[in-house]
């Protein structure tokens, strides 16, 4: 169904051009758009209009016209005059709705679509039965950009969100739930990660300018075919989640730079409880001081190397060795080899994701 607003913009357009007054009524007679000083009442002539089969019609020095949305009559174009040029405008205008009927629900249907290949609703030959019918391609590249905490009605976030991307005709952008908002991104030739970074920028950018709050946007890979499109929406939304957990300092993040995190988002609570407790022999790392933790943290930073983790805590080396030493009495794990470093890292950031899984109620 068009809105009002865009029949009425519609057929002010007409007027100006035509300079004919002209409306569009329901079946059963009631004005949704009028340029008419004094409309009118035309439930009577509508009825008479509606049982008839001819498709327009002369009443009470008015031309009317049907309009058909699958065979069902929808709208009906009502024009001031019987004269020669009121019928051609009528004629017009009905063409006008009419492609405007099939306009609206090709987009609804297109929306329908791409909501239903997100959450994997459809069969794989429906997915390419329908991609044809609704004229999209199905071999091109495409990527799924979420934007979290931005889906909000009342500030018309989805309508900002394509204004930012009115020039690109071929994408998407559409909601699934109360959250998020998802541009699922066609990829021009010779496009790349570099363009799919600087999108969900401007896309973090805009949002963060309107004032929304808690705000992330995450993209997954990029895939080559419309069948493929749901899982990189699926990696986009794991990179919300893992991102939060730990790349708690960026807003905006790619699937791909996860590395291990994705992995250990995967596990189940009580297998990363087993490797806690053999680990740490049932101790915790938030048992560890601070000074302990910075320690740990800027040896990791500069990759295992002890000269310059010394300079940049500003300490000696034989102090950091000695911070060293006793963290390797506590777990048994001596960071200085690569191994036991690979397995107190990993520790670390299990444990960063049961904390978060704990404070979310997962």
């Amino acid at each position: 169904m068009i809105s009002n607003q865009i029949l009425q913009s519609t057929i002010d357009g007409l007027k100006n051009i035509t300079k004919t007054e002209l409306g569009v009524i329901d079946t059963d007679g009631k004005i949704l758009a009028a340029t008419f000083r004094e409309p009118g009442d035309f439930k009577k002539a509508a009825g008479n209009f509606t049982g008839s089969p001819a498709e327009s019609q002369e009443i009470q020095g008015h031309q009317f016209f049907k309009v058909y949305d699958d065979q069902q009559l929808e709208y009906i174009v009502v024009v001031q005059g019987v004269s020669e040029n009121a019928y051609t405008v009528g004629k017009i205008a009905a063409f006008q709705i009419q492609n405007l009927l099939v306009a609206y629900k090709e987009r609804y249907d297109k929306d329908n679509f791409i909501k239903n290949l997100l959450l994997d609703n459809l069969l794989l030959v429906d997915i390419y039965n329908r991609s044809q019918k609704l004229r999209i391609e199905t071999d091109v590249r495409r990527v799924a950009i979420v934007a979290e905490s931005v889906n909000d009605k009342e500030n018309n976030s989805l309508d900002s969100l394509k204004t930012l991307f009115a020039g690109r005709t071929k994408d998407f952008i559409t909601a699934v739930d109360e959250d998020n908002i998802i541009v699922i991104r066609e990829m021009a030739q010779g496009e790349g990660y570099e363009e799919v970074a600087r999108a969900a920028q401007q896309i973090y950018d805009m949002f963060e300018a309107k004032g929304y709050k808690n705000l992330h946007v995450s993209y997954g890979t990029i895939v080559k075919e419309i069948r493929e499109v749901s899982r990189s929406y699926k990696e986009a939304r794991m990179a919300l989640d893992v991102g939060k957990i730990f790349f708690d300092d960026r807003y905006v993040i790619a699937y791909s730079e996860l590395g291990i995190g994705r992995l250990i988002y995967q596990l189940p609570i009580p297998l990363c409880k087993m490797f806690i407790k053999e680990i740490f022999d049932g101790k915790s790392p938030d048992d560890f001081d601070e000074e302990t933790i910075t320690t740990i943290n800027k040896f990791f930073e500069n990759s295992l190397n002890v000269s310059e983790t010394s300079r940049q805590l500003y300490i000696h080396r034989n102090t950091l060795v000695y911070r060293l030493d006793k963290l390797q009495k506590t777990t048994n794990l001596d960071l200085r080899v690569f191994e036991d470093a690979i397995t107190f890292k990993i520790a670390l950031m299990v444990v960063k994701y049961m904390k978060y899984m704990e404070d979310f109620d997962f």
